[in-house]
């Protein structure tokens, strides 16, 4: 006990640089994510057919495989077969292979919750916006939008808090987050080997993390009340 109370010090200061990692991690995949869900969902209900055609085809590919192996052919893929190594060496690389992972895979499942929030608008109101004489882009901002907001609030809760958790997934093309600090200490890190109970304090920087998000999140639903 003694010993772990010596190391306390030099696991806490690796978990949080790792932590850091997993926080920018998390926060670039929401900025890029958002916007490009949007558009997907935009492209997914066109009445241009080769246009929703090719989104529905991309979201059932992304949707249909796993996050992992997405990480790894996105990353090793132009090195490996186009013998053009786009994301570079290094931490920074990896950092960016692993965003453009993220956020492409949450972009298209965000998409469906956002066209399943515009779908579920009554098709009424926006003929009472036409009636009225608005434009659909003006019917779109004032009337549909911020009804699709309150809907898709609590699925997105679960996919945001649910990224929190796949940020691990970063490792397998050996991104430093959290776990690999973590799971650093098994190995040999800092002169420490062999100690599994710094895994059991990353699981804590997770459920604070997540507490406070299942907090926040929670606080927008209660704000959005008034549309029922």
């Amino acid at each position: 006990m003694e010993r772990i109370f010596e190391q306390m010090p030099i696991v806490i200061s690796s978990l949080n640089v790792g932590f850091i990692q997993t926080l920018k991690l998390f926060f670039v995949t929401l900025i890029g994510a958002f916007p490009l869900g949007l558009l997907i969902a935009f492209g997914s209900m066109s009445r241009f057919r080769p246009l929703s055609y090719f989104a529905k085809f991309l979201v059932w590919i992304i949707r249909g495989t796993p996050l992992m192996i997405q990480l790894l052919i996105i990353y090793y893929f132009p090195g490996l077969v186009l013998h053009n190594p786009v994301w570079g060496g290094g931490e920074t690389g990896r950092f960016l292979a692993a965003s453009v992972s993220f956020i492409l895979n949450y972009a298209c499942y965000f998409s469906e919750i956002y066209r399943g929030g515009i779908q579920g608008v009554p098709i009424g109101q926006e003929e009472a916006g036409l009636v009225l004489g608005m434009t659909k882009s003006q019917i779109f901002f004032k009337v549909t939008l911020l009804q699709m907001i309150k809907r898709i609030v609590p699925p997105m809760s679960n996919e945001i808090i649910t990224l929190v958790k796949d940020t691990s997934l970063a490792r397998i093309i050996a991104l430093q987050e959290i776990i690999w600090a973590g799971q650093a200490f098994m190995k040999g890190s800092h002169g420490i080997s062999g100690a599994i109970w710094p895994l059991f304090f990353t699981a804590v920087y997770y459920l604070i993390f997540n507490g406070i998000l299942t907090m926040l999140l929670g606080h927008l639903e209660r704000k959005l009340n008034y549309f029922r």
